[in-house]
């Protein structure tokens, strides 16, 4: 392995902006993402290899009985997992690996792979999480409500994580994440308010 490639795992509540943030790193070519695999069907668009590697749940079943994943997890009735070969490929090619996944993902990542460097996103305060979430129009109030109940659930998580950056601006975050992947090393300090659930660059 390169001693510059590092495993880097994303974790967010679900507006956060983490998607946007790892789409932003890749155009860097020192960054890749590990390309999951899933049971479930492929939506309008998405391409296998790309998107995921699509596959069936007897290939699946396989893959785990092979131990070719590093983490897999069963979300809604579909089952996902991070190959092992690929992550491990592409960090011998010296590349930083992104992978993006929840936090229980987190978790097992971190205890199969102790060296990996695990960065939660979270938004500057609920109450702009829920103004993001709105902004989007793709839900109504009650699918709204229960993300944001899951975005709480999923917070509560964040202490679990090696470092905490917060999306306020969108350039300042990104320069967070490089700076945090690149030399390890916070770029501005960061106050968090566990009551309020909130998080504030000093």
């Amino acid at each position: 392995m390169s001693e510059d490639g590092r495993l880097v795992v994303l974790s967010a509540p679900s507006g956060a902006g983490k998607s946007s943030l790892a789409k932003a790193l890749l155009a860097d070519p020192r960054f890749a993402i590990s390309v999951s695999h899933t049971t479930r069907a492929p939506r309008p668009g998405e391409q296998d290899g790309v998107h995921y590697h699509f596959v069936d749940t007897a290939t699946f079943a396989r893959l785990v009985a092979e131990d070719a994943f590093l983490e897999h997890a069963q979300v809604f009735g579909n089952r996902y997992g991070t190959s092992k070969a690929a992550v491990e490929s592409l960090l011998r090619r010296g590349a930083h690996v992104l992978l993006d996944i929840d936090w229980q993902g987190a978790r097992r990542i971190k205890a199969l792979w102790p060296q990996a460097l695990t960065i939660f996103v979270l938004p500057p305060s609920l109450a702009a999480l829920e103004a993001r979430l709105k902004a989007r129009g793709q839900d109504d109030d009650a699918v709204i409500a229960q993300r944001m109940a899951k975005a709480r659930a999923e917070i509560e998580h964040y202490p679990e994580f090696d470092h905490v950056i917060v999306n306020d601006r969108f350039e300042e975050a990104l320069a967070d994440l490089q700076a945090l992947i690149v030399s390890g090393r916070p770029r501005r300090p960061l106050s968090i308010d566990p009551a309020g659930l909130s998080a504030t660059p000093q």
